[in-house]
C-alpha cells in the first residue's frame, strides 16, 4: 500500500523549510548540475513539483521529462509549475505499477527511499534500474545516519509524524547503497547537507 501524501501537500514544503531550512532544497538542486541538455529524464516522488522550475532555470527547452507521483495532489501542484519548452508528462501512480516504453538518460529519486521497507525498496529499485540506460546517471538524495544522537532523535521523530500523517510504511533507513552495489553503479560525485545528515550522490549505471 501506497503513503497517502495527499495529506501532507499544501503544507509539506513549508514544513521541510521549517526544519530543514534550505537543505532539503539545496541537496536536489545540487544534483540537477549533472542533468545534460536535451536529456530524457524520469524523477520519481518529486513531490510539489518545484524541482521543474529548477530544471527549466537551467535548461529552459529541449528536456524530456516523466514525472511520477503517488498523490493526486501533489501532481495537481506540480502540474502548475512553469516549464518553458520542455515537455512533461505526468504519471500519478507508484512507479512499479507504470510500464515505462523509454530507456531514459537520468533519473532523479529526491528522498524518496525513506518510505519503503526493505522489500518494498529492493522492488522500487530494481523496477526504476531497468529503465534507466547503460552508462545513464541516478541521481539520488536522502538522510544518512553519522553516528550523530540527533540525526537518530530526528529521523524517528520524521518517521512517527508521517506515519500518522500520510501512513509511510518505513520505520528505519534502508541501505540503498546495498541496491546500488548490486547492480554495479559508481559514485562519481557526492556532497553532503545539514550536518552530514543529507546526502547527494551522482551514481554511473555502469
Amino acid at each position: 500500500m501506497s503513503a497517502n501524501f495527499n495529506n501532507s501537500a499544501w503544507f509539506y514544503d513549508r514544513l521541510s523549510r521549517l526544519v530543514y531550512g534550505k537543505a532539503l532544497i539545496s541537496a536536489q538542486v545540487y544534483l540537477l548540475q549533472y542533468v545534460s541538455p536535451n536529456a530524457n529524464i524520469l524523477i520519481v516522488g518529486g513531490g510539489t513539483g518545484w524541482i521543474l522550475e529548477e530544471l527549466t532555470k537551467i535548461h529552459p527547452s529541449g528536456l524530456n521529462i516523466t514525472y511520477a507521483e503517488v498523490a493526486p495532489k501533489m501532481i495537481a501542484l506540480s502540474q502548475k509549475r512553469n516549464i518553458s519548452n520542455n515537455h512533461v508528462v505526468f504519471i500519478n501512480d507508484a512507479i512499479e505499477n507504470v510500464a515505462l516504453s523509454s530507456n531514459f538518460d537520468v533519473v532523479i529519486t529526491p528522498f524518496l527511499f525513506d518510505n519503503f521497507t526493505e522489500q518494498t525498496t529492493s522492488k522500487v529499485f530494481n523496477h526504476i534500474h531497468s529503465q534507466l540506460k547503460s552508462s545513464g546517471l541516478w541521481l539520488n538524495c536522502d538522510f544518512q545516519l553519522s553516528g550523530k544522537l540527533w540525526q537518530n532523535i530526528l529521523l524517528k521523530s520524521m518517521f512517527l509524524f508521517f506515519r500518522i500523517i500520510c501512513d509511510i510504511e518505513a520505520s528505519q533507513l534502508p541501505d540503498i547503497e546495498k541496491h546500488f552495489a548490486i547492480h554495479n553503479y559508481k559514485c562519481i560525485e557526492q556532497q553532503t547537507f545539514f550536518g552530514d545528515f543529507i546526502i547527494s550522490k551522482v551514481y554511473l549505471k555502469v
